[in-house]
């Protein structure tokens, strides 16, 4: 798998990254890594979560949406510049932290490119615009500082090079633009998310790693349930502590099961395999996933008091 792909990289990248690994400790490097959280799924998942199901619903709408769109568009362009990780053609860089840990490391669909880096563009969409809409110094300053780490960590564990960094970071803030400008701009929510459906069906043409059709899944989703809740669930924000605790602790039960039971009808071998069969299903389960999370799983708040 291996063989795929397009290597460049400016020589200082190559030796920064054998220098980092060769001379920080293992604490240091452990935590550096530690921030790649930030740019993870489950732990979005969460942040976006809490804003939607308990903190303030229009903010996880805004935020939540910015973020997808930033991973979408962050995986269409790295199914165009389809640049190699740099663990697959340096030897004095090891992956220390692996982007599917259930894939083969070399698995290149599976691993993702590397241009540009999905974990800096995903920092950088949620603080960005969680920063924009709080508007709190402090909190300005965390949007700042969480990102930059989460950006350093990707190089230093091997993942990405430091141009890969620099560009997530770059296409984190222009999302964050785009889409915070339009929410405000285009009232009608259906035209709005139907723009940005628009720029997202190309990578249907050309996309073949799987991470793409993982963000396409969520957006999918997350759209249907939302608008599920404008015309049908109508849920009210909470600031009863207990509640906003047990609604983001169902929704991550309910994330965790359903994602899992959707791949039991498949093999780990089908599941994994890079084929479009697989890669539809991806896209399918995420969706639903999804959907379950922002538009069904809202129903039972009124239960929950």
């Amino acid at each position: 798998m291996t063989e795929i792909g397009n290597t460049f990289f400016f020589p200082w990248e190559v030796t920064l990254m054998e220098w980092l690994q060769a001379n920080i400790s293992d604490a240091w490097i452990s935590f550096m890594s530690f921030f790649s959280l930030f740019g993870e799924e489950l732990p979005l998942i969460l942040i976006v979560g809490f804003l939607y199901w308990s903190y303030d619903k229009q903010l996880g709408r805004k935020v939540g949406l910015i973020a997808i769109m930033g991973l979408t568009w962050n995986t269409m362009i790295k199914n165009i510049v389809i640049r190699r990780r740099p663990y697959f053609d340096h030897e004095g860089i090891d992956i220390l932290r692996v982007v599917e840990p259930e894939a083969d490391i070399y698995d290149i669909s599976a691993q993702g490119y590397s241009f540009p880096s999905a974990h800096s563009t995903n920092a950088v969409t949620v603080f960005g615009s969680l920063a924009i809409n709080l508007r709190k110094r402090w909190f300005t300053v965390i949007a700042i500082v969480i990102p930059l780490l989460t950006g350093i960590s990707r190089f230093v564990v091997g993942a990405h090079y430091p141009t890969d960094v620099m560009a997530g970071w770059m296409l984190g803030l222009i999302s964050v633009v785009l889409v915070q400008t339009l929410q405000m701009r285009v009232k009608s929510t259906l035209t709005l998310y139907g723009i940005l459906l628009v720029t997202a069906v190309p990578g249907f043409f050309y996309c073949t790693s799987a991470d793409y059709y993982t963000a396409v899944g969520l957006m999918i989703g997350f759209m249907g349930g939302t608008l599920l809740d404008d015309y049908c669930v109508h849920f009210e924000d909470t600031r009863k502590p207990l509640l906003m605790a047990a609604r983001l602790l169902g929704g991550l039960v309910v994330y965790l099961v359903v994602n899992t039971a959707l791949k039991l009808p498949f093999s780990d071998e089908f599941l994994s395999n890079g084929s479009t069969a697989a890669l539809m299903v991806r896209c399918a389960r995420y969706a639903i996933v999804s959907f379950i999370g922002f538009g069904v799983y809202p129903m039972l708040f009124k239960w929950m008091k």
